[in-house]
């Protein structure tokens, strides 16, 4: 096993140039450790009660004041409750391995830190860029949702006070809303105070949200018992629109339940993430299913789903009964879902671009941390200035499918995350170059012993630099070799084992990705449909059935921070996490891919002309894991 440096090149002529360029894409960091953590660090303040409140806050929204009226008349009738569970089951894969990866790698940057520890700069560097989509657009559809609603405690929109209402700029015919824009600023505000006073404030909104569900389950519970539950007594019973409809509702359901994912991107202020995260995680997912299902059996019990309001089925259902006032109560709910649901979307962004400037991939501002308040101060003002900017002059209504993408891709690059760390877990780690210029001296004042294998040489790390021939580095890779000697059977075995595990997941991926393709087609004969989703099947099916019988890879124990949660059930969890969410992914349609397809291209643009020559790994140079501590510890002793 050799030294590798990251510009190190493999082909012939132009080609070594090329592949260079292609090895920026796959470049891997390491889980950080004592020896990477050259930044401030953010404040550890968090307990497991406040991971729960971030949690349902940024879960549950408005949508399930709106949302189950439309899918109960149209998809599910009284089987949405149903839909919601299976959703909630859904999302619950994705609840597991994002558990797993946070203890294991509980940093700053959720879904992107992972990936990039995991599958590689290009890709984490997509997911980033996407969920900065996912969170800007989010949180300024939340504000724009937040003035009618508000509106109601003042009679209609027309009574706001002026510097509330919105206005038509003339001439231009935008419609400006400067209290959604005031929101965003407050939120911006409180999150710049400090993590623990904006998760405080979370909890406080949250608990007046969860009230207000109590309520409508309470008192609907009881109204029901009264009127002998109406809504369940009808002549088509209870799934009116058959088994497929129900799963049709789940699919539009499945969205109800994204913003759990915030919890992970606090991972770095969190007190024991070890234990921490996976409760916050687990039990922010559980308490929305329940509160989902419970609302929902509620209100399709108390009216019948073909009369529930699409536009206020909760509010409807109460005044049904003449509970009219009940719609205070109601709208309070609705307003505080949606501030929550604000403060879960503006909280994580700050530091997705923080995590992204630690590893050179945007400038260096994003990456400061306040020394008083422990947070990164300037890159939450500025995605909360352009949040409230977006906010104030955009209708982003029709932007807001865009914001599923970030978040799916996220959950499937999770999942496939998990299958790597279980089977190949990175065996390399990059250390600086200059950290390796030392080693001849190390060895010099260590009689040449550096770990447990007496047989290593120093390495010249200039001679990897880019801008040498082929030639020239083979040569010095033959004079300067970090090599071990023997290479048991056992070892043989190992790498076998890893090769076919590296393409049994590669092969999972592209089954998944033909069936979902397939399945979506419906353009298609039907014909061409089943052969070519039968086909995808059949690798799918194959490749979990490998995986199932390869041996994981031991080291996956101690990969990153040991002695957190473990996803169960791999390969299987996984597999049917990635299966399900790239489903979702492709069937958004081609209008929301068109648009996000603008945005990953002014990704890719930033990512060619600054990231990759920016990166922290640009000249980073990986050796094997079993030696990247005795380096560290031996320069340490050096120096000493």
């Amino acid at each position: 096993m050799i030294v590798r440096d990251e510009n190190s090149s493999v082909g012939l002529g132009g080609g070594g140039k090329w592949f260079r360029g292609f090895g920026s894409l796959i470049r891997r960091k390491q889980v950080d450790s004592v020896h990477a953590r050259r930044h401030g660090q953010l404040a550890r303040k968090l307990s497991a009660v406040d991971l729960v409140g971030i949690g349902v806050g940024a879960t549950i929204g408005a949508g399930v004041y709106i949302l189950i009226g439309t899918v109960a008349r149209e998809q599910a009738g009284p089987a949405l409750v149903i839909s919601l569970l299976i959703a909630g089951i859904a999302a619950g894969l994705s609840a597991f391995c994002y558990a797993e990866l946070a203890c294991r790698c509980p940093s700053a940057g959720s879904a992107y830190h992972y990936t990039y520890i995991c599958i590689g700069e290009g890709v984490a560097w997509l997911v980033g860029w996407s969920l900065i989509l996912e969170y800007t657009i989010g949180a300024s559809a939340v504000a724009r949702g937040i003035t009618p609603n508000l509106a109601l405690f003042f009679g209609g929109e027309e009574n706001l006070p002026l510097f509330l209402a919105r206005h038509t700029l003339p001439g231009l015919g935008i419609v400006v809303d400067p209290c959604a824009a005031a929101l965003i600023l407050i939120v911006t505000v409180l999150l710049c105070l400090g993590i623990k006073e904006s998760s405080m404030a979370q909890s406080i909104v949250t608990t007046v949200n969860v009230g207000v569900m109590l309520f409508i389950i309470l008192v609907g519970g009881y109204l029901g018992f009264k009127s002998g539950w109406v809504g369940y007594e009808l002549s088509n019973g209870y799934f009116p629109y058959g088994v497929n409809g129900m799963f049709a509702g789940s699919a539009i359901v499945f969205f109800s339940y994204i913003g759990f994912d915030s919890v992970s991107s606090t991972a770095e202020e969190v007190k024991n993430p070890q234990r921490d995260l996976p409760i916050g995680i687990s039990t922010a997912l559980t308490i929305c299913c329940l509160l989902y299902m419970l609302v929902a059996a509620v209100i399709v019990g108390l009216v019948p789903y073909y009369d529930l309001n699409p536009d206020t089925p909760i509010s409807s259902a109460f005044s049904s009964y003449g509970m009219e006032w009940a719609v205070y109560i109601i709208t309070t709910g609705a307003v505080t879902a949606l501030f929550s649901s604000l403060l879960g979307s503006v909280l994580p962004q700050p530091r997705v671009f923080m995590a992204m400037a630690r590893d050179g991939l945007l400038p260096p501002f994003f990456s400061d941390i306040h020394k008083g308040t422990q947070v990164p101060l300037k890159s939450t003002i500025v995605t909360g200035v352009f949040a409230a900017t977006l906010a104030f002059f955009m209708d982003v209504s029709q932007l807001a499918g865009m914001v599923s993408v970030g978040t799916l891709l996220a959950f499937t690059t999770v999942a496939v995350s998990v299958l790597i760390i279980r089977y190949v877990p990175p065996d390399e780690v990059p250390i600086p170059s200059s950290l390796l210029s030392s080693v001849d001296q190390l060895l010099g004042h260590s009689g040449g012993h550096i770990g447990v294998d007496r047989d290593i040489s120093p390495v010249d790390p200039a001679s990897y630099y880019e801008g040498s021939h082929l030639h020239d580095k083979s040569e010095a890779l033959l004079e300067h070799p970090l090599i071990i000697k023997e290479v048991t059977k056992d070892e043989q075995n190992e790498k076998s084992r890893r090769k076919l595990a590296a393409w049994t997941i590669a092969f999972l991926c592209i089954g998944i990705l033909i069936v979902t393709s397939a399945a979506s087609a419906d353009w298609s004969p039907r014909i061409l449909q089943i052969t070519v989703c039968g086909m995808g099947g059949v690798v799918l099916l194959c490749s979990v059935i490998v995986l199932a019988c390869i041996k994981q890879d031991d080291r996956s124990h101690n990969f990153g921070h040991s002695g957190g949660f473990a996803c169960p059930c791999v390969p299987f969890l996984p597999s049917a996490c990635i299966l399900i969410n790239t489903y979702l992914l492709i069937d958004l349609g081609v209008d929301t891919w068109l648009r996000v397809s603008v945005w990953l291209l002014i990704g890719v643009l930033i990512y060619l002309f600054y990231g990759r020559t920016h990166s922290s790994l640009l000249h980073a140079i990986y050796v094997p894991s079993a030696y990247a501590d005795e380096i560290h510890r031996s320069q340490a002793i050096h120096i000493a």
